[in-house]
Formats: structure tokens, C-alpha cells, sequence
């Protein structure tokens, strides 16, 4: 079924890329971290991969871009792996917000204060204290090679003017970070949290990292290529549950109606997602719609889920 379906990609996604570009004039790429605006507005790529290792490709799949929000997924797993389950989340909540990603609205109104959710940015930087390390270099280092074993990469690194441009500007989450400290969240230096949330969120990949690492989650946490286990079951199926209820911002509920996958997005415009037990699939157009999802990418996913009947609902 696989080859059936990687057949027909082949010859349909490059006619259908081209016509989900039409819609990259109708976003705008991020700029408020200033790095991230010198993107190419009408870009998209994208690269599908299957348990044996084929793949198919179109569009701008071999433009690098930094991870950004798409890191939280895999720094959670590594969270839950160094610590386990009650540890984070005693932390760190479990439910959507309905707020924006960097609002800290809900920290202060809500008891007992802590992040609902660990893909929001604050709770990706209280999961970003739990990364076991000690210090912020060893806690980055750990992330860069459990991020390179998942994409098989050991190429993967950091770039390093997105780095200094996000921290250079992230005030927000300078004070979403110094709200958890008040509130007893971060125990350790808020700066050296900061530095390695930051770290993570600029690492680099392309859509074909991202469509291996979707692969292991796709497989429950087994590399299907290699064979090695990388993840355990259990905390893929966490983090798969948390990309379909909070992945897409706060479009995350119309996307699991409109395309029915798990899902995460960063405002670079990458957005990995997989289809359980068959494929990987790492995508990127810096062009966002006003809820910080690509533009171009979103239309893209929906069309190849509704052809292939890919939604999980």
C-alpha cells in the first residue's frame, strides 16, 4: 500500500505544491524575531518518507530553517525520558489554553500557576528546566544529540544568528520565564533556562530531518529504517496527543478537523506531522495566517489528507 501511495505522490505533489504556493501571498512571515524575516515569503517544501526509507519530494524541501516551536515536542520527550511522568507534570499542565502560544494570562489567574500545556512557550521553558544537565551547556548538548539520533543527522547544529537574534529580542518570554520563577515553577537561573530554550529552537534542520523524526513517533517510537528504539511507546503517545489538542496554536482544533493529524508548527513555517504507522512528513513555508501556522503548508496538508484519507477521525 505504501509504494501505491508513494507512486501517486510522486506524480500529484509537485502540480499540488504549486498550487498551495498561490496562497503565500496571503500571509506574512514572521518578524518579530528579526532573523526570521529575511525568509523568502513565497517558499514551500516539503518531504514524505515511509518505513523503508523511500521518500518523495517537492518544492523548496532542501531550504534549512530553524525548528522553533517544533523543538518542544522532542525537548517534552526528553523530559519525560530523564524524569518520567509525575516529575513533569506536576510542572507542567496537560490542556489547551485557548490563548495565544506566549500569553501568560492564565499564569496568574489560574491555580496553581503553572503552564496548561508544554507546547505554549511557557511551558516549553519550564520543560526546558527539567532537560536533566549540570549546566545549561551539558542540557544543550544532550538535545542536539538526541535530536540528531532522530533524524539520523549528525550534521544537525545550531544557527547560530537565529540564536542570538531570539535572545537578543525575547522579551516576552524573558518575562514568562521570570513569572515561573516567581511562582516557584524554574528552580534554576532563569537566564540559563532562557539559554537553553533558545538553543533549542535554533537548531536547524530541512523538511527531510523533520520527516525522519516524524517517522519515529509515526512508528511508536522505533526508527522503522534502523530499527534501534529511540523512544518509549509511551511518551510518543503523549506527545502525539499533545501535538493533535495544542500543536497548531490555536488553530489546533481546526486542523485536526480539516486534516486529522498530529501535528506541530513553528513560526519559522515548519510543521512536522505523520500519518501512525506509515509515514514522516516535514514541511516548511514561512509565510503564516494570523494564527501562526504556514499559510501555504496548512492548504497543502489538507489537500493530501482529504486525497488520502490520511485524518485519524
Amino acid at each position: 500500500m505504501s509504494n501505491t501511495v508513494m507512486e501517486r505522490l510522486n506524480e500529484l505533489l509537485p502540480e499540488w505544491l504549486e498550487t498551495s504556493r498561490l496562497h503565500t501571498g496571503q500571509g506574512k512571515v514572521a518578524s518579530y524575531i528579526p532573523e526570521l524575516f529575511k525568509a523568502s515569503q513565497d517558499e514551500l517544501g516539503i518531504h514524505i518518507m515511509d518505513a523503508e526509507g523511500n521518500h518523495v519530494s517537492a518544492g523548496d524541501c532542501g531550504v534549512p530553517f530553524t525548528m522553533q516551536s517544533i523543538s518542544k515536542v522532542f525537548t517534552l520527550i526528553l523530559a519525560l525520558m530523564d524524569h518520567g511522568e509525575e516529575a513533569v507534570f506536576f510542572n507542567v499542565g496537560k490542556e489547551p489554553t485557548g490563548d495565544d502560544y506566549n500569553s501568560m494570562i492564565k499564569l496568574e489567574l489560574v491555580e496553581p500557576g503553572i503552564p496548561f500545556n508544554p507546547l505554549i512557550n511557557a511551558g516549553a521553558i519550564t520543560v526546558s528546566s527539567l532537560v536533566a544537565g549540570d549546566c545549561k551547556e551539558e542540557k544543550s548538548r544532550r538535545i542536539l544529540e538526541f535530536f540528531r539520533k532522530l533524524a539520523n543527522n549528525d550534521r544537525l547544529d545550531y544557527n547560530e544568528e537565529v540564536f542570538r537574534s531570539e535572545s537578543e529580542t525575547g522579551h516576552l518570554n524573558r518575562s514568562l520565564a521570570y513569572f515561573l520563577k516567581h511562582n516557584g515553577v524554574i528552580k534554576e537561573d532563569v537566564e540559563d533556562v532562557l539559554w537553553v530554550y533558545f538553543r533549542h529552537c535554533s537548531i536547524e534542520v530541512t523538511c527531510a530531518d523533520l520527516a525522519r523524526m516524524a517517522l519515529v513517533l509515526a512508528h511508536d517510537g522505533t526508527d522503522p529504517i534502523t530499527g534501534n528504539e529511540l523512544i518509549p511507546r509511551r511518551y510518543v503517545q503523549i506527545a502525539k496527543t499533545f501535538m493533535t489538542t495544542c500543536g497548531m496554536y490555536n488553530a489546533s482544533g481546526e486542523f485536526a478537523i480539516e486534516v486529522g493529524l498530529p501535528a506541530k508548527s513553528g513560526v519559522s513555517g515548519g510543521i512536522i506531522t505523520l500519518v501512525p504507522g506509515q509515514f514522516g512528513i516535514g514541511l516548511v513555508g514561512p509565510a503564516l495566517n494570523r494564527k501562526g501556522n504556514s499559510i501555504a503548508g496548512v492548504h497543502l496538508l489538507e489537500r493530501l489528507s482529504k486525497e488520502f484519507d490520511w485524518s485519524l477521525f
